[in-house]
């Protein structure tokens, strides 16, 4: 089994949309039994909160439920995930601290838009001070991105 993790700050707002657009994705191609996936904060922010309400109609408007609730990541993530999919530059870098602390883990830490073939090395903007037009933009962003993802380990999962 294909197993995923999506980090960002607070898993409210960045993370949960990249992993219910995930979610649906590996649904409408019915591999649930093929990949798993979580989402997570690198801060303790909202530990036990539903995501962020803009997100979640932002989301609901494109078909996507987001239901999850939010946890920290982890360093014992990384000997429970093949994929972790970081938000931005700053959640990598905490990412990658995190992963010193591990030794021989084979899950692979991506910046999420890596994914995306016009901003490769930009980060996920976060929209959480923003307006719905933010959060708008983070979904195609997210879409975008996660789509290519999503591809590439299901051509990966064919080698």
């Amino acid at each position: 089994m294909i197993k995923v993790l999506f980090v960002c700050l607070g898993n409210i707002c960045r993370s949960p949309m990249a992993e219910g657009h995930f979610k649906k994705l590996v649904q409408d191609n019915n591999l649930e039994s093929q990949i798993y996936h979580d989402s997570a904060g690198t801060a303790s922010y909202h530990i036990g909160e539903f995501p962020d309400k803009r997100m979640r109609e932002t989301a609901q408007k494109h078909g996507i439920i987001l239901d999850h609730i939010v946890r920290q990541f982890n360093y014992t993530d990384f000997n429970k995930f093949d994929y972790i999919l970081a938000m931005d530059s700053s959640n990598l870098n905490n990412i990658l601290h995190e992963k010193e602390k591990i030794a021989n883990t084979q899950a692979k830490v991506y910046l999420m838009r890596h994914f995306d073939k016009n901003k490769k090395d930009s980060d996920v903007p976060d929209p959480y001070y923003g307006d719905l037009n933010d959060y708008e933009n983070v979904y195609k962003i997210l879409e975008h991105s996660v789509t290519n993802f999503f591809e590439f380990i299901r051509d990966d999962s064919k080698k």
